[in-house]
């Protein structure tokens, strides 16, 4: 693993130019991990142009706007793609004309593209991966800044240090971020405090919650359902944390209308034990072993999901 880390150190030594790039819809490890290592290549070669690539942003957090290029650009650069398991899932295909590819993750890596591979689905997150590259870097800067945006995805990803893939390393790695001098109660407020709006989501979407026999929990919002609260479907969507601490549930689903296609819905899903990421891949999605996505579905098809997902815990 060592020369793998050399050998993405070297790589980004020996380009002048790079872009960044992750997945849609992005969460606070795609971003997080994206503008920690934009941060973390300027501070140690500020000579550099790097550019954080994507067309949408992320609705958690605080983090910088996408930078804007040409094509011509991305055609001379080295390209990272960071947090996206599969090429089709990045927020910028041009990354596909750049001059060489390297790809930074931790879902399964069942489309193994780029020139460099640093896939390890035993970690927590793509930003524990990026707290090992900067590890194994010592003699390199690592500033407060690049850390926070480290840490927050860290944090998110793992749900505070409660998911499966919390591991001894995920801690260690979280506690090599913290000792930058990062205020972790700021950055804990940043991250979870809710506006009012939020709040009463929260309670609206505790009122919409139906539940199959087995602990199939589920909410289906339309459109107007989420836009009352002034929310994205996106954003929407990331509160399937508040239902995933009932005892009896075993698998969570939240579904959303998309924004710009009516009835046609995007899902959330969570599971304590099944394995519900290889059935995600059938529905234009995928993810983790207990944290997995779908896209594009119709209400059929968002209902045979459900009874397809029903099978795994019976």
């Amino acid at each position: 693993m060592e020369k793998l880390y050399l050998d993405i150190l070297n790589t980004i030594k020996e380009y002048d130019t790079i872009t960044i790039f992750r997945h849609t819809n992005p969460d606070c490890d795609a971003v997080g991990s994206q503008f920690g290592l934009k941060t973390w290549i300027l501070d140690n070669f500020p000579n550099k142009s790097v550019y954080a690539l994507g067309f949408e942003t992320c609705s958690q957090g605080v983090f910088p706007r996408p930078d804007e290029v040409t094509d011509d650009i991305i055609k001379k650069s080295l390209a990272i793609i960071l947090d996206t398991s599969n090429e089709e899932r990045v927020d910028d295909l041009r990354f596909k004309d750049a001059t060489y590819i390297i790809k930074i993750d931790h879902h399964p890596n069942w489309d193994p593209y780029g020139n460099i591979q640093l896939v390890i689905e035993e970690a927590g997150a793509t930003c524990e991966i990026m707290a090992y590259l900067f590890k194994a870097y010592e003699d390199y800067i690592f500033s407060i800044e690049a850390a926070n945006y480290i840490y927050k995805g860290i944090l998110t990803d793992t749900l505070c240090f409660k998911t499966t893939n919390t591991t001894p390393k995920t801690l260690e790695m979280a506690t090599f971020v913290a000792r930058t001098g990062i205020d972790i109660p700021a950055l804990n407020r940043e991250l979870f405090e809710l506006s009012f709006d939020d709040y009463q989501f929260t309670t609206y979407l505790r009122s919409k919650i139906q539940v199959r026999e087995e602990g199939l929990a589920y909410v289906i919002l339309d459109k107007d359902d989420y836009e009352l609260y002034h929310l994205t479907a996106n954003r929407a969507r990331t509160f399937v944390h508040e239902l995933v601490n009932v005892r009896s549930f075993k698998i969570i689903c939240l579904f959303t209308e998309q924004d710009d296609q009516p009835g046609i819905y995007d899902g959330s899903l969570r599971s304590k034990k099944e394995t519900i990421n290889e059935l995600a891949r059938e529905y234009n999605g995928g993810g983790h072993k207990h944290a997995a996505g779908v896209k594009n579905l119709t209400k059929e098809q968002v209902f045979e999901l459900m009874d397809k997902l029903l099978i795994l815990i019976q």
